[in-house]
C-alpha cells in the first residue's frame, strides 16, 4: 500500500510555486515595475544584458553595434533619477535594441548597406527619440533580419 502523504516514508513535497524567471525572459512591464520600486536597479540589468550578449553573439551575430559603454552610463543616471523620484515611465531604466535602420544620433547606421558602412547619423529617428525621452536606454543596434 502507498504511503500517505503525512507518512515519514513517503517522498518530500516538492514546491509548486513556479521558478523565478530570468531576467532576460521577463516582460517588460514586470521590469519596468520593479526598476520603479527599486527592486531591480537598471546598471544590474544592463550588466546582465551585457553579459547575455557576450555570450551569445559568437553564436547569433544578432548585434552590428553594441553600446556597452553608453549603455551602461545611461543605467547609473536612470537609476540616480529615479531613486530622486523623476521615474519617467515603464520604460525607464530598461535598455533596448534598436534595429540598424533606424537613425541613431552619433552612432553608425548602415541599415545594412553598404553605400551606408560609414554613414553616421547626426539626428536621432522619432522612435529612437521617443524611446529615449520615456527614458530607455540603447544598448545596441541589431542586425536587419
Amino acid at each position: 500500500m502507498p504511503a500517505a502523504r503525512g507518512d515519514e516514508e513517503s517522498e518530500p513535497m516538492r514546491s509548486r510555486a513556479p521558478a523565478p524567471t530570468p531576467i532576460h525572459y521577463a516582460d517588460v512591464g514586470e521590469i519596468g515595475e520593479r526598476i520603479r520600486a527599486r527592486r531591480l536597479s537598471p546598471v544590474d540589468l544592463v550588466d546582465a544584458c551585457l553579459g547575455r550578449i557576450a555570450r551569445l553573439q559568437p553564436r547569433l551575430n544578432a548585434f552590428i553595434t553594441v553600446l556597452a559603454d553608453e549603455a551602461l552610463r545611461q543605467a547609473r543616471a536612470a537609476e540616480a533619477e529615479i531613486a530622486a523620484g523623476g521615474w519617467r515611465g515603464p520604460l525607464h531604466g530598461v535598455p533596448v535594441g534598436v534595429k540598424d535602420m533606424f537613425d541613431t544620433a552619433g552612432v553608425r547606421t548602415t541599415a545594412a548597406f553598404e553605400r551606408f558602412r560609414d554613414r553616421v547619423p547626426a539626428s536621432d529617428a522619432v522612435a529612437v527619440r521617443k524611446l529615449k525621452e520615456a527614458g530607455a536606454m540603447r544598448s545596441s543596434l541589431m542586425q536587419l533580419a
